[in-house]
Protein backbone atom coordinates (compact mmCIF):
# COMPACT_ATOMS: atom_id res chain seq x y z
CA UNK A 1 0.00 0.00 0.00
CA UNK A 2 2.70 2.35 0.95
CA UNK A 3 4.29 1.61 -2.24
CA UNK A 4 1.64 2.73 -4.60
CA UNK A 5 1.03 5.80 -2.78
CA UNK A 6 4.65 6.57 -3.02
CA UNK A 7 4.60 6.00 -6.69
CA UNK A 8 0.78 7.99 -7.30
CA UNK A 9 2.93 10.98 -5.32
CA UNK A 10 6.07 10.84 -7.78
CA UNK A 11 3.73 10.41 -10.45
CA UNK A 12 1.58 13.64 -9.59
CA UNK A 13 5.01 15.73 -9.04
CA UNK A 14 6.17 14.65 -12.31
CA UNK A 15 2.85 15.41 -14.21
CA UNK A 16 3.00 18.45 -12.16
CA UNK A 17 6.75 19.85 -12.65
CA UNK A 18 6.76 19.04 -16.63
CA UNK A 19 3.46 20.44 -17.63
CA UNK A 20 4.05 24.14 -17.45
CA UNK A 21 2.09 26.90 -19.02
CA UNK A 22 5.01 29.45 -19.44
CA UNK A 23 6.78 26.85 -21.52
CA UNK A 24 3.86 26.84 -23.73
CA UNK A 25 5.47 27.90 -26.91
CA UNK A 26 2.10 28.27 -28.85
CA UNK A 27 1.14 30.05 -25.45
CA UNK A 28 3.81 33.20 -24.96
CA UNK A 29 5.70 33.46 -28.36
CA UNK A 30 2.30 34.29 -30.09
CA UNK A 31 2.16 37.06 -28.27
CA UNK A 32 3.18 40.58 -28.08
CA UNK A 33 6.92 41.19 -27.02
CA UNK A 34 10.64 41.51 -28.02
CA UNK A 35 12.44 38.44 -29.91
CA UNK A 36 16.13 38.80 -29.17
CA UNK A 37 19.31 37.23 -30.14
CA UNK A 38 22.28 36.38 -27.96
CA UNK A 39 25.41 36.44 -30.02
CA UNK A 40 27.11 34.18 -27.78
CA UNK A 41 31.17 33.77 -27.63
CA UNK A 42 32.90 33.73 -30.69
CA UNK A 43 33.97 30.29 -32.13
CA UNK A 44 31.59 29.17 -29.16
CA UNK A 45 29.03 27.88 -31.02
CA UNK A 46 26.08 29.36 -28.02
CA UNK A 47 24.34 31.89 -29.90
CA UNK A 48 20.60 31.73 -29.10
CA UNK A 49 17.44 33.60 -29.03
CA UNK A 50 15.14 34.42 -26.53
CA UNK A 51 11.63 36.10 -26.37
CA UNK A 52 10.44 38.78 -23.44
CA UNK A 53 6.87 39.17 -23.10
CA UNK A 54 4.61 41.91 -22.92
CA UNK A 55 1.63 39.62 -21.74
CA UNK A 56 3.37 37.83 -18.86
CA UNK A 57 6.25 40.22 -18.55
CA UNK A 58 8.61 37.46 -18.19
CA UNK A 59 11.67 36.41 -20.33
CA UNK A 60 12.19 33.20 -21.90
CA UNK A 61 15.26 32.27 -22.69
CA UNK A 62 17.99 29.79 -25.32
CA UNK A 63 14.40 28.87 -27.19
CA UNK A 64 15.86 27.61 -30.21
CA UNK A 65 18.03 24.71 -29.24
CA UNK A 66 15.12 23.97 -26.95
CA UNK A 67 12.71 23.86 -29.58
CA UNK A 68 14.37 22.67 -32.03
CA UNK A 69 17.20 19.77 -30.37
CA UNK A 70 20.46 21.93 -31.89
CA UNK A 71 22.09 25.27 -31.57
CA UNK A 72 21.57 28.13 -33.17
CA UNK A 73 25.16 28.65 -34.18
CA UNK A 74 28.15 30.58 -34.16
CA UNK A 75 27.31 34.79 -33.40
CA UNK A 76 23.94 35.28 -34.92
CA UNK A 77 24.30 38.87 -35.92
CA UNK A 78 21.02 40.14 -37.08
CA UNK A 79 17.25 38.99 -37.79
CA UNK A 80 13.97 40.28 -39.51
CA UNK A 81 10.20 39.19 -39.99
CA UNK A 82 8.30 39.03 -43.10
CA UNK A 83 4.69 37.43 -42.41
CA UNK A 84 4.62 33.61 -40.65
CA UNK A 85 8.58 33.99 -41.06
CA UNK A 86 11.82 35.11 -38.83
CA UNK A 87 15.00 35.03 -40.63
CA UNK A 88 18.28 34.95 -38.33
CA UNK A 89 21.37 35.96 -39.85
CA UNK A 90 24.20 34.27 -38.39
CA UNK A 91 27.45 35.44 -39.01
CA UNK A 92 30.26 33.26 -38.25
CA UNK A 93 27.85 30.12 -39.29
CA UNK A 94 27.35 31.55 -42.90
CA UNK A 95 23.65 30.78 -43.06
CA UNK A 96 20.29 31.97 -42.72
CA UNK A 97 17.61 30.05 -39.97
CA UNK A 98 14.02 30.42 -41.12
CA UNK A 99 11.57 29.57 -38.46
CA UNK A 100 8.21 29.88 -38.11
CA UNK A 101 7.45 33.08 -35.58
CA UNK A 102 4.59 31.47 -33.38
CA UNK A 103 6.40 28.47 -32.10
CA UNK A 104 10.32 28.87 -33.32
CA UNK A 105 10.51 25.39 -35.52
CA UNK A 106 12.90 25.66 -38.43
CA UNK A 107 11.50 25.69 -41.35
CA UNK A 108 14.71 25.60 -43.46
CA UNK A 109 18.33 26.79 -42.99
CA UNK A 110 20.15 28.39 -45.79
CA UNK A 111 24.01 27.28 -45.77
CA UNK A 112 27.23 28.67 -47.45
CA UNK A 113 27.20 32.37 -46.96
CA UNK A 114 30.06 33.83 -46.85
CA UNK A 115 30.07 35.74 -43.63
CA UNK A 116 26.49 37.34 -43.95
CA UNK A 117 25.91 40.59 -41.43
CA UNK A 118 21.83 42.07 -41.85
CA UNK A 119 19.05 40.84 -44.17
CA UNK A 120 16.87 43.23 -45.90
CA UNK A 121 13.11 42.43 -47.13
CA UNK A 122 12.44 43.63 -50.23
CA UNK A 123 9.20 41.55 -51.15
CA UNK A 124 7.20 38.13 -49.95
CA UNK A 125 9.55 36.47 -52.23
CA UNK A 126 12.76 38.46 -52.18
CA UNK A 127 15.49 39.57 -49.80
CA UNK A 128 18.90 41.16 -49.80
CA UNK A 129 21.57 39.74 -47.63
CA UNK A 130 24.86 42.37 -46.90
CA UNK A 131 28.57 40.31 -46.19
CA UNK A 132 31.57 41.59 -43.93
CA UNK A 133 33.83 39.96 -46.26
CA UNK A 134 32.05 39.59 -49.95
CA UNK A 135 31.92 41.95 -52.73
CA UNK A 136 28.84 40.67 -53.36
CA UNK A 137 24.97 41.04 -52.16
CA UNK A 138 23.19 38.09 -51.55
CA UNK A 139 19.81 37.47 -53.70
CA UNK A 140 17.45 35.53 -51.37
CA UNK A 141 14.01 33.27 -52.91
CA UNK A 142 11.73 33.56 -49.76
CA UNK A 143 9.43 31.40 -51.29
CA UNK A 144 12.21 28.15 -51.95
CA UNK A 145 14.37 29.18 -48.96
CA UNK A 146 17.40 29.39 -51.23
CA UNK A 147 19.88 31.85 -52.79
CA UNK A 148 19.04 33.17 -56.04
CA UNK A 149 21.58 35.38 -57.42
CA UNK A 150 24.28 37.88 -56.36
CA UNK A 151 24.52 41.73 -57.03
CA UNK A 152 28.27 42.33 -57.32
CA UNK A 153 29.05 45.67 -55.70
CA UNK A 154 32.92 45.32 -55.39
CA UNK A 155 32.99 46.31 -51.52
CA UNK A 156 32.00 44.71 -48.61
CA UNK A 157 28.50 45.92 -47.04
CA UNK A 158 26.99 45.89 -43.46
CA UNK A 159 23.62 47.65 -43.20
CA UNK A 160 20.60 47.60 -45.27
CA UNK A 161 17.54 49.94 -45.64
CA UNK A 162 14.61 49.20 -48.10
CA UNK A 163 12.29 51.94 -49.03
CA UNK A 164 9.54 51.86 -53.00
CA UNK A 165 12.03 49.83 -55.33
CA UNK A 166 15.24 51.46 -53.99
CA UNK A 167 17.52 49.03 -51.52
CA UNK A 168 20.45 51.08 -49.53
CA UNK A 169 23.65 49.29 -49.03
CA UNK A 170 26.51 50.58 -46.47
CA UNK A 171 30.53 50.08 -47.05
CA UNK A 172 31.65 49.62 -43.24
CA UNK A 173 34.96 48.62 -42.77
CA UNK A 174 36.96 51.37 -44.54
CA UNK A 175 34.32 52.04 -46.79
CA UNK A 176 32.53 55.58 -46.90
CA UNK A 177 29.55 55.10 -49.63
CA UNK A 178 26.33 54.04 -49.70
CA UNK A 179 25.14 51.94 -52.82
CA UNK A 180 21.50 52.14 -54.29
CA UNK A 181 20.35 49.49 -55.65
CA UNK A 182 17.38 48.88 -58.04
CA UNK A 183 15.03 45.96 -56.41
CA UNK A 184 13.62 45.56 -59.61
CA UNK A 185 16.59 44.73 -61.55
CA UNK A 186 19.05 43.69 -58.91
CA UNK A 187 21.47 46.28 -60.19
CA UNK A 188 23.82 49.14 -58.76
CA UNK A 189 22.13 52.15 -60.17
CA UNK A 190 24.05 54.82 -58.00
CA UNK A 191 26.33 55.60 -54.92
CA UNK A 192 26.50 58.50 -52.24
CA UNK A 193 30.06 59.21 -50.97
CA UNK A 194 29.05 59.70 -46.69
CA UNK A 195 31.49 59.94 -43.99
CA UNK A 196 33.66 57.25 -42.69
CA UNK A 197 32.47 54.24 -41.68
CA UNK A 198 28.77 53.98 -42.36
CA UNK A 199 27.44 51.22 -39.69
CA UNK A 200 23.58 52.23 -40.08
CA UNK A 201 20.89 53.47 -41.57
CA UNK A 202 16.96 54.36 -40.72
CA UNK A 203 14.47 55.96 -42.81
CA UNK A 204 12.01 58.43 -41.60
CA UNK A 205 8.40 59.84 -41.93
CA UNK A 206 9.81 62.19 -45.23
CA UNK A 207 11.25 59.51 -46.60
CA UNK A 208 14.99 60.35 -46.21
CA UNK A 209 17.74 58.21 -45.59
CA UNK A 210 19.66 58.51 -41.96
CA UNK A 211 23.29 57.37 -41.91
CA UNK A 212 25.56 56.61 -38.89
CA UNK A 213 28.67 57.20 -39.81
CA UNK A 214 31.53 56.01 -36.94
CA UNK A 215 34.27 57.76 -38.07
CA UNK A 216 36.95 54.78 -38.04
CA UNK A 217 37.89 52.51 -35.78
CA UNK A 218 41.08 54.60 -35.04
CA UNK A 219 39.14 58.16 -35.06
CA UNK A 220 41.21 59.68 -37.76
CA UNK A 221 37.98 61.33 -38.61
CA UNK A 222 34.91 62.82 -36.76
CA UNK A 223 31.38 60.45 -36.70
CA UNK A 224 28.77 61.98 -38.71
CA UNK A 225 24.68 61.96 -38.58
CA UNK A 226 24.06 62.35 -42.63
CA UNK A 227 20.26 62.54 -44.22
CA UNK A 228 20.49 61.90 -47.64
CA UNK A 229 17.19 62.91 -49.71
CA UNK A 230 16.39 59.22 -51.39
CA UNK A 231 14.84 61.01 -54.74
CA UNK A 232 17.87 62.28 -55.37
CA UNK A 233 20.12 60.31 -53.63
CA UNK A 234 22.29 63.53 -52.46
CA UNK A 235 23.13 64.62 -49.19
CA UNK A 236 20.56 67.07 -47.65
CA UNK A 237 22.05 67.71 -43.94
CA UNK A 238 25.42 66.30 -42.02
CA UNK A 239 25.72 66.65 -38.45
CA UNK A 240 28.93 66.13 -37.20
CA UNK A 241 29.65 64.98 -33.55
CA UNK A 242 31.60 67.25 -31.36
CA UNK A 243 34.19 65.14 -30.12
CA UNK A 244 36.41 63.15 -32.28
CA UNK A 245 36.30 60.47 -29.71
CA UNK A 246 32.87 59.53 -29.70
CA UNK A 247 31.70 56.12 -31.53
CA UNK A 248 28.63 56.19 -31.88
CA UNK A 249 26.38 52.71 -33.04
CA UNK A 250 23.16 51.43 -33.46
CA UNK A 251 20.75 54.01 -35.37
CA UNK A 252 17.16 53.57 -34.69
CA UNK A 253 13.94 55.65 -35.38
CA UNK A 254 10.72 56.10 -33.50
CA UNK A 255 7.19 54.49 -34.70
CA UNK A 256 6.59 58.29 -35.78
CA UNK A 257 9.40 58.63 -38.04
CA UNK A 258 10.29 61.99 -36.07
CA UNK A 259 12.87 60.76 -33.41
CA UNK A 260 15.79 59.15 -33.81
CA UNK A 261 18.46 57.42 -30.86
CA UNK A 262 21.91 55.79 -31.15
CA UNK A 263 24.04 54.51 -28.74
CA UNK A 264 27.55 56.93 -27.95
CA UNK A 265 28.46 55.75 -23.93
CA UNK A 266 24.74 56.04 -23.26
CA UNK A 267 21.47 56.29 -25.55
CA UNK A 268 20.85 59.49 -27.28
CA UNK A 269 17.92 61.48 -28.87
CA UNK A 270 17.42 64.08 -30.93
CA UNK A 271 14.34 65.40 -33.22
CA UNK A 272 14.87 64.24 -37.65
CA UNK A 273 14.83 68.54 -37.78
CA UNK A 274 17.25 69.08 -34.88
CA UNK A 275 20.53 71.53 -35.80
CA UNK A 276 23.19 69.75 -33.75
CA UNK A 277 24.39 66.89 -32.39
CA UNK A 278 22.95 66.80 -28.55
CA UNK A 279 26.30 66.90 -26.00
CA UNK A 280 24.67 64.80 -23.39
CA UNK A 281 22.64 61.71 -23.37
CA UNK A 282 18.89 61.04 -22.83
CA UNK A 283 19.72 57.77 -20.82
CA UNK A 284 23.53 57.75 -19.26
CA UNK A 285 24.82 54.01 -19.36
CA UNK A 286 26.24 54.67 -15.65
CA UNK A 287 27.94 50.98 -14.86
CA UNK A 288 26.11 48.98 -17.50
CA UNK A 289 27.42 48.27 -21.12
CA UNK A 290 24.53 49.35 -23.70
CA UNK A 291 25.52 47.23 -26.41
CA UNK A 292 22.39 47.00 -29.09
CA UNK A 293 19.14 49.25 -29.18
CA UNK A 294 15.66 49.03 -30.40
CA UNK A 295 12.36 51.28 -30.54
CA UNK A 296 8.72 49.60 -29.64
CA UNK A 297 7.40 51.45 -32.70
CA UNK A 298 3.85 51.73 -30.61
CA UNK A 299 4.46 52.81 -27.51
CA UNK A 300 8.01 54.35 -27.84
CA UNK A 301 9.92 51.92 -25.18
CA UNK A 302 13.46 52.39 -25.55
CA UNK A 303 14.97 48.64 -25.13
CA UNK A 304 18.60 48.03 -24.96
CA UNK A 305 21.11 45.57 -24.15
CA UNK A 306 24.16 45.32 -21.20
CA UNK A 307 26.26 43.19 -22.91
CA UNK A 308 28.00 43.01 -19.03
CA UNK A 309 31.60 42.02 -19.82
CA UNK A 310 30.75 40.24 -23.21
CA UNK A 311 31.76 36.83 -21.23
CA UNK A 312 28.57 36.33 -18.59
CA UNK A 313 24.61 37.02 -19.42
CA UNK A 314 23.72 40.41 -19.86
CA UNK A 315 20.25 42.16 -19.29
CA UNK A 316 17.66 43.30 -21.49
CA UNK A 317 16.42 46.81 -20.27
CA UNK A 318 13.97 48.37 -21.33
CA UNK A 319 12.98 51.90 -20.01
CA UNK A 320 10.04 54.33 -20.79
CA UNK A 321 9.56 57.35 -24.12
CA UNK A 322 10.22 59.68 -20.50
CA UNK A 323 13.90 57.69 -20.13
CA UNK A 324 12.83 55.90 -16.53
CA UNK A 325 13.71 52.02 -16.08
CA UNK A 326 10.31 49.66 -16.01
CA UNK A 327 12.12 46.48 -16.95
CA UNK A 328 15.35 44.93 -16.36
CA UNK A 329 15.55 40.93 -17.53
CA UNK A 330 18.71 38.61 -17.57
CA UNK A 331 19.35 37.26 -21.52
CA UNK A 332 22.33 34.78 -21.67
CA UNK A 333 25.93 36.09 -23.26
CA UNK A 334 25.78 39.13 -25.69
CA UNK A 335 22.42 40.23 -25.55
CA UNK A 336 22.14 41.89 -29.38
CA UNK A 337 19.85 42.61 -32.07
CA UNK A 338 16.51 42.59 -31.31
CA UNK A 339 12.68 42.77 -32.99
CA UNK A 340 9.01 43.55 -32.21
CA UNK A 341 6.12 41.14 -32.38
CA UNK A 342 3.01 43.67 -31.81
CA UNK A 343 -0.01 42.02 -32.37
CA UNK A 344 -3.30 44.27 -32.71
CA UNK A 345 -4.11 43.97 -29.08
CA UNK A 346 -0.82 45.70 -28.13
CA UNK A 347 -1.58 48.80 -26.02
CA UNK A 348 0.19 51.99 -25.78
Amino acid sequence: MKNSLLLTLVLFLFISCTKDPDNDNDTFLSGNGIFLLNEGNFMGGNGSISFYSYDSLKIFNDLFAGINGRPLGDVPNSLAMTGERIYVVVNNSGKIEVIDKNNLESVATISKLKAPRNIGIISSSKAYVTSLYSDSITVLDLANNSVSGYINIKKTSEAIAVIRNRAYVSNWVGGNKIFVLDTDNNKVIDSVEVAMEPESLVIDKDKNLWVLCNGGWKREYSAELISVNTSTNEIARRLVFPDRNSSPSCLQIDGSGSTLYFLSSGIFKLKTDASAIPLTPFIPQGGRYFYKLGINPVNGDIVTTDAADFQQNGQLLIYKNNGELSVSAKAEIIPGMMIFRLNDDFSK
